[in-house]
């Protein structure tokens, strides 16, 4: 970050026990074209070597420790810290791409009646380009990553009483108050799947998929059905 600035990006880390990922993370962070940005790391309760590594780039990051509260709530008291004028909530065992802030800025600029935009992106071995922003089609399955570049004014907040989904409420939220998204499609991060953390995110389109194939076992699949099932009813869709 230009320390002589105000941020314009601000990107919200929230970390639960996955140390050694977070470092390659902001790794790829440090190593952005776009400079002008902050990075604010939660420390959601862990119980690894987490704040000995961060440590290291305590100059560089602003770290903030809290009882372990979930994934909602950190990435909330992240926004709280934050200062940018658009916010990158991003998950500690992602990578990004070298020029990812620069584009999603780029286009967020020359779109000013979008409050978001989402780029495609690699999930383990699964590509997923995501689309072009439908609101009907966000009705009925979320589509969307958390880590998107959000309009800071029309960020409602993470909703911490959901387990799971907590994405897909966020954008039915948003598009409730008519602010909605637009599509970059390049792939600009990959995750790498991880069945503990902050979260386990499993796009929709994987419920469509043969769960041999993917390995997802029965009471995954029931445990996410059940979380669809209250979002449609929040949401009276």
């Amino acid at each position: 970050m230009l320390k002589s600035q105000e941020p314009e990006i601000s990107v919200i880390i929230p970390v639960y026990q996955h140390a050694k990922e977070v470092e390659k993370c902001l790794k790829t962070i440090f190593n952005q074209t776009f400079k002008n940005y902050e990075i604010i790391v939660i420390n959601d309760g862990s119980t690894d070597n987490l704040l000995e590594v961060l440590e290291k780039y305590k100059n560089k990051i602003k770290i903030i420790s809290q009882e372990n509260k979930g994934a909602p709530a950190a990435r909330n008291r992240g926004f709280k810290e934050s200062r940018g004028k658009v916010i990158l909530f991003c998950d500690a065992d992602m990578e990004l791409k070298r020029a990812i802030l620069e584009k999603l800025f780029k286009i967020l600029k020359k779109n000013p009646e979008k409050s978001y935009v989402y780029p495609s992106f690699k999930f383990g071995w699964k590509k997923f380009r995501c689309g072009e922003f439908n609101s009907e089609k966000l009705k009925e399955m979320n589509y969307i990553h958390t880590s998107a570049l959000i309009r800071r004014e029309h960020f409602p907040g993470f909703d911490e009483s959901l387990k799971k989904f907590q994405d897909w409420d966020l954008w039915l939220t948003m598009l409730a108050r008519g602010y909605e998204g637009i599509w970059l499609p390049e792939i600009l991060f990959k995750i790498k799947p991880r069945k503990k953390g902050m979260s386990c995110w499993l796009p929709s389109f994987f419920y469509k998929l043969p769960l041999k194939k993917i390995g997802i076992y029965s009471k995954t699949f029931n445990d996410y059905q059940q979380a669809k099932s209250i979002i449609k009813k929040k949401h009276n869709l």
